[in-house]
């Protein structure tokens, strides 16, 4: 027996009803002649049949004992008589979404003992009934006592579903640096896949994938990026000088994988010109990985319900599935990576596709690595413009491509976040032109990046006037739009700060719902964390690295909003504790602080 029944119970009873209701549904229409729809019942050996109206949508249920005691004469009567004279109506039908507990109360409530299962679109697609859930409940209760408590296989289930999913992607650099001829690099790449998979294994071996609540979403997604960054250490690791000491080496190859992975994109090296162009290609490989997979871990773990739900109506007037959506943006950003590297290989200077394609996916995933030191020294106009408009769209909410794709127009919701951007963007833009008396094309470019968390820059930023650094670090700490891959507390929070009035007022107080209380909260806590956390992480900086604070506070800024822009003050010589320290930083940036918070404050959530 389990040790603890009640908590069983209680876990089985959160699961959603799709996982334990019967598939095999006979769903006929309401003018089927009675005498038919006894043969099927026959046929598919059911006592169920779920009646539908002239649009395939439920609107009643007959069973077996139906036919038998509402049809007195069946060799007469059941040639005339339809499913819609002696179905039981109105049909009582239960969300995919909803939890076996939901069913229990749904079937106490309405003293019956079954519920059809409809999906998103009012379709039929299963049917729970009460001997399921009980079955359910036996069977957790009878589970010999397993080391793992049911929480905590979530998670690790999820968490190897993550690990593995992000071991294949990385094989497209290692066969790179494999047909480049790199073996030294390939190998701690084809390494780090290796690790990314086994371990995935073993987790879904002791885990299981099922819903998580918020909190477990959060160490959920923590997890993920931090073992992301850990196991991409690897590849650094055969890169750095060995005359370094162990200590000094893991901290650089530590700082750096997170730099790659939370798309920080601050860079150690001075002159990345001289690593291999598979290595190049690989540091900005994990950029995309690190962004695509943190959206998915949003969209799969933080937002099953209730955030997907809030989309319903901004494509195609439906909640999206999941799968879909995520397949579709995949296909999406591979394509833009393959428009923006072909349109630099043609339209500017550049003569190496591969820089080509590794610039493109820093550029995408907002993340800020270049290939080579130099490769932004005299840019083009066109490629400024290239690259400019590939940040954006990084920045852009991630169901925005969606709809541009599918040709579907935006809901006024999502139209009004992404307006709201490139007002503050349009803004700024003018506003640091006039402050920095930089070249025009300099400015935005300075300004797209900084808002897009991208972090492209042509040289240190450290000469820079208080104003102007002021204007960016503001742009960095807002960030993007939400599901995007930047960074920063996101746009869509801003429309929280609208209800702080009601929030403090004891009047107005009771007029708000408890979720808009906790987004209010959450926006709050992440406003006055971001610049907080910049400026006892400068003090830091400018006291070790002996450097004026203002450059200090803007290179801590760039750190935790992974905004990358830098002003050259973490370098090769910076402390390894101060590095592994600022990797992490980088990581809480990336769950946009408030996923910590969710971990240890669960009332929050």
């Amino acid at each position: 027996m389990s040790t603890n029944p009640e908590r069983a119970v209680s876990y089985v009873l959160s699961k959603y009803v799709t996982e334990y209701m019967d598939k095999d549904v006979l769903i006929l229409n309401q003018e089927t002649l009675t005498r038919e729809a006894a043969r099927m019942l026959r046929h598919y050996e059911t006592d169920d049949i779920v009646v539908t109206d002239e649009n395939s949508l439920p609107v009643g249920i007959v069973t077996d004992e139906d036919i038998l005691s509402k049809v007195s004469d069946a060799t007469v009567y059941a040639e005339t008589t339809t499913l819609k004279d002696i179905m039981s109506t109105p049909l009582v039908t239960i969300n995919e979404k909803a939890t076996l507990q939901d069913a229990l109360h749904k079937m106490r409530d309405n003293n019956i003992r079954k519920l059809p299962v409809i999906s998103k679109k009012n379709l039929v697609i299963g049917m729970i009934f009460q001997t399921n859930i009980a079955n359910a409940i036996r069977n957790a209760t009878a589970t010999a006592p397993r080391l793992l408590s049911p929480p905590v296989k979530a998670v690790l289930g999820n968490l190897g579903f993550v690990l593995q999913f992000a071991g294949v992607l990385l094989l497209v650099p290692a066969i790179v640096a494999t047909v480049l001829e790199d073996p030294i690099i390939a190998t701690g790449i084809y390494l780090t896949t290796v690790l990314l998979l086994v371990t995935g294994f073993f987790l879904n071996s002791y885990g299981e994938k099922s819903s998580l609540n918020l909190q477990q979403a959060s160490i959920l997604v923590f997890s993920s990026l931090f073992l992301l960054s850990l196991f991409g250490t690897v590849p650094y690791l055969y890169v750095f000088p060995s005359e370094e000491t162990s200590v000094e080496v893991f901290g650089n190859a530590f700082f750096s994988s997170a730099a790659g992975f939370t798309t920080g994109g601050i860079s150690l090296f001075d002159e990345p010109e001289k690593l291999s162009q598979s290595f190049t290609f690989y540091r900005s490989y994990t950029q995309l990985v690190g962004g695509m997979s943190f959206i998915y871990l949003v969209i799969t773990a933080f937002y099953p319900e209730s955030k997907l739900q809030s989309m319903r109506g901004f494509i195609s007037g439906r909640t999206l599935h999941m799968k879909e959506l995520f397949l579709t943006i995949t296909v999406i950003f591979a394509v833009y990576i393959v428009i923006v590297a072909t349109l630099l290989y043609f339209l500017g200077e550049s003569e190496n596709i591969l820089d080509d394609f590794s610039l493109a996916m820093s550029t995408l995933a907002t993340g800020g690595f270049i290939p080579t030191s130099t490769i932004l020294d005299g840019l083009l106009w066109q490629e400024h413009v290239i690259l400019m408009g590939a940040m954006i769209l990084g920045a852009l909410p991630f169901t925005f491509h969606y709809a541009f794709v599918r040709k579907k127009f935006l809901a006024p919701k999502l139209g009004k976040e992404v307006l709201t951007y490139f007002a503050i963007l349009g803004s700024a833009t003018i506003l640091f032109m006039v402050i920095s008396e930089l070249e025009p094309l300099e400015s935005a470019f300075y300004s797209i990046s900084a808002s897009t968390t991208a972090g492209l820059q042509q040289e240190s930023l450290a000469g820079l006037n208080g104003g102007a650094h002021t204007i960016l670090i503001i742009l960095m700490f807002i960030g993007g739009c939400g599901f995007s891959t930047a960074g920063g507390l996101k746009i869509f929070r801003l429309f929280h700060l609208k209800d702080c009035r009601s929030l403090f007022s004891k009047v107005k107080r009771g007029t708000l719902s408890n979720q808009t209380k906790k987004e209010v909260i959450s926006t709050l806590i992440i406003i006055i964390l971001f610049p907080t956390i910049s400026a006892i992480t400068g003090l830091h900086l400018a006291a070790s690295e002996n450097v004026p604070y203002q450059d200090a506070f803007f290179e801590a800024a760039g750190v935790i909003t992974t905004g990358g822009l830098s002003a050259g003050v973490i370098d090769f010589d910076t402390d390894p504790a101060t590095k592994i320290v600022l990797g992490f930083l980088m990581i809480f940036g990336r769950l946009e602080i408030i996923a910590i918070i969710y971990i240890f404050v669960p009332k929050l959530s």
